[in-house]
């Protein structure tokens, strides 16, 4: 990511077309499709050869639920998980996949479902999350997880609402500590939205420049510090870079323990596959970090 200031602004001097093409991350390969039937495959071979509880309730709503696959050890770390699709498509089922490296490595995974713009704000869709992360906290103990090391992930959108959850204040709001999350890995996301509000990408959305900037994590102050990956692929705009090196400059200046990391030949869709994959340089520091220096146990 040479040559990128992640503090320039110029994209408010761009064309709508240039600014588009740069928020569009499938402009950067052929076709998206073959990524996303990727994704259903690979997350119903995991859903059908691992143990997993499907539809488990965080919330009353029709959308708060969460698939929850468990560890081998009730002692074990949690990662959880956000889809992405722009906060308007795809759903807690299309990453199921992730859970199989997690699982073989002794992590328990819960991919969560939230309501979909523009059904629900992405306001809405940031409450839902954090509302989740507390439920699934309080259920530790039936689901057979460590409380104390919950670690939160996402891609694309889901990269942005779980920087969301490193925002300051909404965890004593909803009862919860501060170290309620013990760390990160945010993929691809994007963490100041005013750059969204013109494009094509907002109309489902409808977000003002106001609003955007109220859902912006760049923007807030910022949680106790927990060891933070940011990445996003080789093969991605330069503003998904640019806002990934933002971002990663933002924690780093509040004390956090951040790694950025550049995945070499991933994309905006593929990123996702490396979570876990002790064979890619992402998925080594996935593990070293919700591990926290235990050895991973391959258990498949």
């Amino acid at each position: 990511m040479k040559n990128i200031d992640p503090a320039s602004d110029a994209w408010r001097g761009w064309t709508l077309s240039r600014l588009e093409r740069e928020y569009s991350p499938s402009g950067c390969v052929p076709s998206i499709d073959p990524f996303l039937e990727a994704y259903v495959e690979r997350s119903r071979e995991a859903a059908a050869r691992l143990p997993c509880r499907q539809n488990v309730r965080w919330g009353d709503g029709d959308d708060e639920v969460f698939d929850f696959f468990p560890p081998a050890s009730a002692e074990a770390p949690l990662l959880i998980f956000f889809h992405g699709g722009y906060w308007q498509e795809h759903s807690k089922t299309d990453v199921l996949f992730v859970a199989t490296n997690c699982v073989a490595c002794g992590i328990a995974y819960a991919s969560v479902e939230y309501t979909l713009a523009p059904r629900a704000s992405v306001a809405e869709i940031v409450e839902q999350c954090r509302r989740a992360v507390g439920s699934i906290y309080s259920q530790a103990s039936g689901l057979g997880f460590d409380s104390r090391r919950i670690f939160i992930g996402g891609s694309s959108a889901g990269g942005h609402l779980a920087a969301m959850l490193l925002v300051e204040g909404w965890q004593k709001r909803l009862g919860f500590e501060d170290d309620l999350v013990a760390g990160a890995i945010l993929l691809s996301g994007v963490y100041d939205l005013e750059p969204l509000v013109p494009t094509y990408i907002n109309q489902a959305l409808r977000m003002t420049e106001e609003t955007a900037r109220a859902l912006s994590p760049m923007r807030h102050g910022l949680s106790p510090a927990v060891p933070v990956i940011v990445a996003c692929g080789e093969n991605e705009t330069e503003e998904f870079k640019r806002q990934s090196l933002a971002f990663a400059a933002r924690l780093k200046n509040a004390g956090f323990p951040v790694k950025s990391i550049e995945a070499v030949g991933a994309n905006h869709f593929d990123i996702v596959f490396e979570i876990g994959d002790p064979e890619t340089a992402l998925g080594r520091a996935t593990l070293e970090l919700i591990l926290a220096g235990a050895k991973p146990t391959r258990s498949l």
